[in-house]
């Protein structure tokens, strides 16, 4: 008991949170960014750090990305353009946002003997949110959205609340418009609904929601992006509200999808990822919800996280096209709901011990370089890097990492004009993959040296 005392200690705690923040930003530093999905964004971010263009996103100069809104390219933009283009900087807004959520969900600790920072540390050591401090993605700023809206709300339905909760619960939902769109709406106002109708309370919450002014300031926040993307990009509105929105959750063989591919999974793969990337607290978490279930009703607070935590899984239970990070924004109410029935957890040393002793590895792992092998398999980043300041360009088509780590210079040729290439003795690198160059002439395969490769890829020049 008096370890576990000094384990709960509020200082203990607080360190061991900035801590873990500490570990991530490190590693933030030290991974390069991975192919496909981070990449793909961080060369968005870029390119509108470069051109300037805070309206229509950009897949690659000139060619508009319409499957997600601006707010998270805005902020690596805004982080590039003020620092620079590098995996830790276009990180940043991921860490910063991700820490104040951590610190910020501690404040609705309702249990006045835990530390305000044990939410905090719970929460940063889920994996799937973990992972997700040092990812460029649109879901982080989703999640952060989610949390202002779900929290707003129910500070708005205490006792002597001030309208500002009311709304900064309309502002969240503006957000949420503009970091993955009408998804927001989704995956807040029906747990929030479900828990006013068990409550006995909807006509309340109905009655304190400043609908007028409140409706005006998520319009205010949101519309006009929408607004100014379609006048720039016709077709815009059509392709992310019809298509993301509908077709990318429901149709698993949607072929309009311009920018990824179909996803088929099984019905109910969402509550693995659930169990899986929440571990070791998704223990905890299913043997606690089964125990409180019967008497949750009576617990406002509890009642509500279950709500909260459960209807994204459930709703994703019918989708077959769909990833793990769907699950993040539960992981909001799943670190609320451990810290609220803390007391309850025999086991917290071990808990807290295998879940701190997770980023601890991966670090240590990250310095040593033991990751490094595998993660080149997966970035061209170490390819770019032997360039030697050459022309650097990329047979049939190119990776996100490519253009993004060469600073959108990569070109792609196709192999007549690489044979043209090789004759004109002109100095150059070129990336090709493995399989594709197994396929090259003996006349092209002579003229090329490997300088350097990883799993997938080789990175040529030119043959003496």
């Amino acid at each position: 008991m008096r370890a576990l005392a000094k384990l709960e200690n509020h200082q203990i705690l607080k360190r061991s949170f900035w801590s873990l923040v500490l570990i991530r930003g490190i590693l933030n530093a030290l991974i390069p960014l991975m192919d496909k999905t981070e990449a793909r964004y961080a060369e968005i971010a870029r390119i509108m750090a470069e051109t300037q263009n805070w309206i229509v996103l950009q897949i690659d100069y000139g060619v508009p990305f319409w499957a997600k809104p601006p707010l998270s390219t805005w902020a690596s933009a805004l982080s590039i353009s003020i620092f620079d283009a590098s995996a830790f900087y276009v990180r940043l807004p991921y860490l910063i946002v991700c820490t104040f959520i951590g610190w910020w969900i501690g404040k609705f600790n309702t249990n006045t003997s835990n530390s305000n920072y044990l939410t905090g540390i719970i929460l940063l050591t889920i994996p799937e949110f973990f992972l997700h401090v040092g990812v460029v993605s649109t879901d982080v700023f989703l999640t952060l959205s989610t949390t202002i809206v779900m929290l707003a709300f129910w500070k708005s339905m205490q006792e002597g609340a001030t309208k500002i909760w009311g709304y900064l619960f309309f502002a969240g939902l503006g957000l949420g418009l503009l970091s993955k769109g009408p998804i927001i709406g989704i995956l807040t106002l029906p747990p929030i609904v479900i828990w006013c109708l068990i409550q006995n309370n909807l006509l309340k919450a109905l009655k304190t929601a400043p609908w007028l002014l409140g409706g005006l300031l998520m319009l205010l926040v949101s519309l006009p992006w929408y607004i100014l993307t379609e006048l720039e990009s016709p077709g815009f509105i059509d392709y992310f509200i019809v298509g993301e929105h509908f077709n990318r959750y429901f149709n698993s063989e949607w072929v309009g999808d311009k920018y990824g591919f179909p996803k088929q999974q099984p019905y109910g793969i969402v509550w693995v990822f659930l169990l899986v990337f929440c571990m070791p607290w998704s223990i905890f978490l299913v043997h606690s919800v089964f125990k409180k279930l019967k008497t949750i009703h009576q617990n406002p607070w509890g009642l509500f996280l279950l709500c909260w935590m459960l209807w994204t899984p459930f709703f994703f239970t019918t989708s077959t096209s769909l990833i793990h990070p769907y699950i993040l924004p539960a992981t909001i109410p799943i670190a609320l709901w451990i810290s609220h029935f803390w007391s309850s957890n025999k086991k917290r040393i071990l808990y807290l011990g295998i879940s701190i002793s997770i980023p601890v590895i991966l670090l240590v792992v990250s310095i040593t370089g033991f990751a490094k092998p595998l993660l080149e398999n997966n970035t061209d980043k170490y390819l770019i890097e032997q360039s030697d300041f050459l022309p650097v360009f990329a047979l049939n088509n190119k990776t996100y990492s490519s253009q993004f780590y060469s600073k959108g210079k990569i070109l792609v040729i196709d192999t007549l004009s690489l044979k043209k290439m090789i004759a004109s003795k002109t100095p150059f690198n070129i990336i090709i993959e493995h399989r594709v160059f197994k396929r090259l002439s003996p006349e092209i395969k002579k003229g090329l040296y490997k300088n350097s490769e990883n799993k997938k890829r080789g990175m040529y020049i030119l043959s003496d």
